[in-house]
């Protein structure tokens, strides 16, 4: 048995007994790559912690310490009454805004992780006041994210043309960016019906009830309520039982006139000061391109450096089992690269002499190593290995790339890759466990329909 195929096998087995020993896959992960590394790739300590993601590791621990001060302070639960009065009240609008707006920031030069990194703390701080599912929450920032991405003038569209260009293949720039903009759409009003957005539709607007918490109209009235912290009914969550709302309430809240609904919460010293470092972080790393999670972690040290009694719990709730789970994934994934696994198997499907069934598998192995690794990375790897079938003129350039782009893309809700990762980490008040199993599920869902989907549509016809 090849050593390629022994690390392969070695990775379901980790698969196997996390899904049912109920250990942290992170751990495993770590204890398989020190024996495949040692025993099969003859590598030692320095070529088995090359694969370890310092960075993530970085931005991880930085935003979410970042944003456990904001919750601690206020700072969140203020930005979420801000977005209900932005969009009069209508909660079923957050999640298009929240997916807009990622694709806004990554279509105009922000990298996908920190674009999601900047936006998937109020998003999921959102969703857990009002009840909505973490995983719709999760899903529309990193599909905006992605929808985004393939812009000419973002970081995807660039390194994908730039690839395209020095391999000498014919390219369309607004053909990428419009196929990766249309499938995440399309994914992402999927993901709204299946996970409750047409009740949110009917739930209508909210209004101001007593202690500044926001209660529906309509539909409402008859389902549990969240409670001002943040807990809340979803099956992603703890449940907490809280009071119904009198018939006398209940009735007057029908029968108004829906206003939107204002804050009660005020801008203390802290909440504007922790506003400001969001808006440095955005500036540092949109503008100036720093490290997001070094602006991060600077920047709560100095938050916890003038207010140490609001953020004296912020580092006990930096999600470290989620770190530990996504280091130690990854860091396995490195050791496959490092041991040649990930080319060995690109260069076995590109050998293969039926170049339509070469294109749907090079669109599979892009999705399924994607999530667990750098979208980017595997571009850059796969392109290049379909040029010679691109070549032989049966299959079409742009239609080509295009699937390979989105392909490699839209599997980032994986909670193994960097986007997934950040927004399990950032989400308040759920099981994390079922969370994780949730985002798992999805993006196995993604990874096992979307290639096939987009080839079907893309490369099948013949584009370019």
């Amino acid at each position: 048995m090849s050593p390629e195929l022994i690390s392969i096998l070695v990775l379901a087995v980790v698969f196997v007994i996390a899904t049912t020993r109920s250990i942290n896959m992170g751990a495993l992960a770590f204890a398989a790559a020190f024996a495949v590394g040692t025993l099969v790739a003859d590598l030692d300590a320095d070529g088995i912690f090359a694969g370890f993601p310092g960075d993530l590791f970085v931005v991880l621990v930085g935003v979410t310490y970042l944003f456990a001060i904001a919750r601690s302070n206020g700072t969140t639960d203020w930005l979420v009454h801000a977005s209900v009065r932005l969009v009069r009240g209508r909660v079923a609008l957050i999640p298009w805004v929240m997916f807009a707006l990622t694709g806004a920031l990554t279509a105009i030069g922000a990298v996908s992780p920190a674009a999601v990194a900047i936006v998937a703390p109020i998003a999921l701080s959102f969703a857990a006041r009002y009840g909505i599912s973490p995983l719709l929450m999760g899903a529309m920032v990193v599909h905006g994210a992605q929808g985004g991405g393939f812009s000419p003038i973002s970081i995807y569209g660039s390194i994908v043309n730039g690839i395209v260009e020095r391999e000498k293949l014919p390219g369309n720039e607004v053909t990428l960016f419009l196929a990766s903009l249309i499938v995440n759409l399309v994914i992402a009003a999927v993901v709204f019906v299946a996970c409750g957005g047409l009740r949110l539709w009917r739930q209508g607007s909210v209004t101001k009830v007593d202690g500044g918490a926001l209660k529906g109209r309509g539909e409402l009235r008859d389902q549990p309520q969240p409670t001002g912290t943040g807990t809340t009914t979803d099956p992603g969550t703890h449940p907490s039982p809280s009071p119904s709302p009198s018939p006398t309430t209940t009735a007057t809240a029908t029968r108004e006139t829906a206003p939107a609904p204002t804050s009660s919460l005020p801008l203390t010293p802290p909440r504007i000061a922790t506003l400001l470092s969001l808006v440095a972080l955005v500036v540092a790393v949109l503008v100036l391109d720093l490290d997001a999670g070094l602006t991060a972690i600077t920047l709560a040290v100095v938050l916890s450096a003038v207010w140490p009694d609001d953020s004296r719990k912020a580092v006990g709730e930096i999600a470290w089992p989620t770190v530990l789970l996504i280091c130690g994934v990854l860091t396995y994934v490195g050791v496959l690269d490092e041991m040649g696994t990930i080319t060995w198997a690109g260069e076995g499907v590109g050998g293969i002499g039926v170049p339509l069934l070469a294109a749907v598998l090079l669109c599979y192995i892009g999705a399924i190593v994607s999530a667990f690794a750098s979208s980017v990375g595997i571009m850059g790897a796969l392109i290049p290995l379909a040029v010679p079938f691109l070549a032989q003129g049966e299959i079409g350039a742009v239609g080509m790339v295009a699937a390979l782009a989105v392909s490699a893309t839209v599997v980032d809700v994986s909670p193994f890759s960097t986007n997934g990762a950040l927004v399990l980490a950032a989400a308040p008040d759920v099981d994390r466990e079922r969370f994780f199993r949730q985002l798992m599920v999805y993006g196995g869902i993604v990874v096992a329909v979307v290639p096939a989907v987009v080839w079907l549509l893309m490369v099948v016809p013949g584009w370019g």
